[in-house]
């Protein structure tokens, strides 16, 4: 239906006509027929069309190639023949396959695609590579020296497997695996728009993510948590603090906007990243019409649009409490009640519309002031109306179709009647269903892509009929199903499972004869090889200079950040953080809309305007000129010079350059390297003897006068060197 889908999609529906379902195809057109008739092709429309000489009523329309003789006998015989419409993949119910006993069922799947291609897997990958891969996997960090080389002594399976269950018990496994999470989220510590104003609150959803993968909670009570935490029976603080995940939408307090408008904007945000992020559907065009290539009907989205629609911020002491916590709370509570009041008469009267935002920032404001942590409830008086809004114009709501009530999508298992109106807790007793085809599929799929850089399905964020095929459907569907049965949706679980595999372990170099047959190792014939995010990359290069600050969780910090790109944003808050704090992973850097850290934009972190699954990994000069002059990367070299030469103070230059590999890089210099950066060094020592200012100057806050400059200086370059071969930020 390509050649149709254009003007009969879900968008223009020319004629009344769609070729998106069989229904729509059966269903009567502007013309009073349908487009064809089960079983008799010669009086179905469809086909009259396709073959008629007259070209004022030829289908495709004058302009575009006929459809050949070939391709219009495919649909003749099709209609005859009952016109069946088999059910799209992704939708379909997960299918378990056998698999035999003593087999791996990764690699059971794996092998059978290489077998049908007359490839075999690679050997498994040096037993130094496989430990630096599996640190940085699990938990975004390099191994220690100590633990590499206790690995090469013995690589059984059976240390290995002890290694794994060490790497997944970590506290910063949760940072590792919490910052993915945090991505699909649109975690940001600020509002976005112009103003972007500061969340002081927003740390606390951060450390729930990572506290909560920590502790390996099912993928199930996560998700509902998140979506529905102030639905629960027994509401606790975390689950509270988890339904922040519906604050990380962009909140607009400039002077002029409209407020309904912008929580409008706020519940069509939250739908979408609900949609790709659990269905894996991208359904945020049909908030104006129909879509355009998915049976989704603009009804149906909201109608999804519902289930969100009457969710209200609110703000508690969660865990923080206050000496005069009731007067405040008291005080808040009044404030809200204006603020309600002036958004029922703005949505009326535009003119109060300044009013209404000022009211919206002094409670923002109240609540950052005194230690308040928002979250969202339910409103159980005054309920919202929900309308198909006429081309997602919120000013035009169609009273003509009806009101619109919680329910899902038709093209998936239907969630039943349950005898009262439809709220999130039951949206996520929907989604964890056993009969439902989505949930596990599309989490499981992008788990995968963490542990082997690419997805089986590429578009993880959208399985439908636009998206792509799997590469291994079986293999998809055998973990989804696995992992909702057998691992109780435990994520640790499913990891462990995947990383035994001897697939995961494979060596990840080319093979000449790969290249001809699978150039982009969709088969798996080796692991991929490719460069770790922008957070991690910062994350290595402080831990292998000694600097990094290994803290778990708090408020956010402020890295080094220019002030050319601090003075971008409209509200100058934070500026650079001292001592310890300078120091801590990426994940706890403060992220800011308007002015995000360069290191992260420039490795390509997302903007935190719309959920993101899968990031770019883009490569350009200007990367390599980052790492190479950024503060961060050069205060790494300057420190690490410090710290190598006061560790080893009597050591010859090869056993300091093999101590360098090995925290940097998990291996000894080959002969060839080791010659080359022995005589690189010695150039740089007669450069820095002559100029010993110069060295002072180069080395910064980190030179010693226990150190001779010009040592330290000439270490120091060697060492920048190791800090930006492209291999120290592989992940291999």
């Amino acid at each position: 239906m390509e050649h149709c889908a254009e003007c009969h999609g879900g968008v223009k529906k020319a004629s009344g006509f769609s070729v998106l379902s069989r229904e729509s195809m059966l269903h009567d057109s502007d013309s009073g027929l349908p487009g064809f008739i089960t079983g008799d092709s010669g009086k179905s429309s469809l086909i009259q069309r396709l073959r008629t000489r007259d070209l004022d009523e030829r289908m495709p329309p004058e302009g575009h190639d006929p459809l050949s003789a070939a391709q219009v006998e495919v649909l003749v015989r099709w209609i005859d023949e009952g016109a069946s419409w088999p059910q799209h993949w992704a939708l379909t119910q997960i299918n378990k396959v056998d698999v035999p006993s003593g087999v791996h069922p990764v690699d059971y799947f794996v092998s059978q695609g290489l077998d049908s291609e007359g490839l075999a897997f690679s050997p498994r990958a040096e037993s130094s590579i496989l430990v630096r891969r599996l640190f940085l996997d699990l938990t975004g960090l390099l191994p220690n020296p100590d633990v590499v080389n206790g690995f090469v002594a013995d690589p059984s399976e059976r240390n290995y497997e002890g290694l794994v269950d060490q790497l997944l018990a970590s506290p910063h496994f949760g940072e590792r695996w919490g910052r993915h999470w945090l991505d699909e989220a649109r975690y940001a510590d600020s509002l976005g728009y112009e103003k972007d104003s500061v969340k002081k609150d927003a740390w606390r959803y951060r450390d729930w993510v990572v506290d909560a993968l920590n502790a390996d909670m099912s993928f199930e009570i996560f998700s509902r948590y998140q979506l529905a935490g102030d639905l629960m029976p027994q509401t606790e603080s975390g689950a509270l603090i988890a339904t922040k995940l519906h604050l990380q939408t962009q909140f607009n307090l400039e002077g002029g906007i409209d407020a309904e408008e912008d929580r409008v904007k706020r519940v069509v945000d939250r739908v979408n990243m609900f949609s790709s992020t659990w269905l894996g559907l991208t359904m945020a065009c049909s908030q104006c019409h129909d879509h355009p290539y998915d049976p989704i009907s603009q009804r149906e989205y909201y109608s999804l649009y519902a289930f969100f629609n009457n969710m209200d911020m609110d703000a508690s002491f969660l865990g923080a409490g206050s000496e005069n916590e009731e007067s405040l709370l008291k005080e808040r509570a009044g404030i809200a009640e204006k603020l309600e009041q002036m958004l029922l008469r703005q949505i009326s009267d535009k003119n109060l519309s300044n009013q209404t935002v000022g009211l919206l920032g002094r409670l923002f404001n109240f609540d950052n002031d005194k230690g308040l942590t928002r979250h969202m409830r339910e409103r159980a008086e005054k309920r919202r109306e929900t309308y198909v809004l006429t081309r997602g114009d919120f000013l035009r709501p169609d009273i003509q179709q009806g009101l619109v009530v919680p329910d899902t999508p038709g093209l998936f298992p239907s969630m039943g009647d349950r005898g009262q109106l439809q709220d999130r807790a039951d949206l996520v007793d929907w989604l964890f269903t056993d009969t439902h085809p989505s949930t596990a599929r599309v989490t499981v799929n992008k788990v995968w892509m963490r542990l082997f850089g690419k997805p089986l399905v590429h578009t993880v964020q959208d399985f439908g009929s636009r998206g792509e095929q799997s590469t291994h459907p079986l293999l998809l569907d055998w973990m989804a199903g696995w992992w909702q049965t057998d691992a109780g949706w435990s994520l640790k679980r499913l990891i462990k499972w995947i990383v035994m595999s001897d697939t995961y372990q494979q060596s990840s170099n080319h093979r000449l004869e790969l290249k001809r047959v699978d150039p982009n190792n969709r088969l798996l014939a080796r692991q991929n090889r490719f460069r770790v995010e922008a957070e991690i990359i910062r994350d290595i290069s402080l831990q292998t200079a000694g600097l990094l600050n290994l803290d778990i969780g708090g408020p956010a910090v402020f890295p080094p950040i220019p002030d050319s790109v601090l003075n971008q944003s409209f509200t100058k808050y934070g500026g650079n953080s001292k001592g310890r704090d300078r120091y801590r992973r990426g994940i706890y850097t403060f992220f800011r809309r308007t002015a995000i850290d360069p290191n992260m934009m420039i490795f390509d972190c997302p903007d935190a305007s719309a959920s993101r699954a899968m990031r770019d990994r883009s490569n350009n000069a200007l990367q390599a000129m980052t790492t190479l002059n950024n503060e961060v990367f050069l205060e790494s070299a300057q420190s690490w010079s410090f710290e190598l030469l006061q560790t080893l103070p009597n050591a010859t230059d090869a056993i300091r350059l093999n101590h360098a590999f090995k925290i940097a890089l998990s291996r000894e210099p080959s002969p060839d390297e080791k010659a080359q950066l022995i005589g690189m060094l010695g150039d740089a020592r007669v450069a820095f003897e002559l100029n010993e200012e110069q060295a002072l100057e180069y080395l910064g806050s980190h030179g010693s006068k226990e150190i001779i400059p010009g040592e330290q200086a000439a270490w120091m370059t060697v060492l920048r060197l190791i800090l930006n071969l492209d291999e120290f930020f592989t992940r291999e």
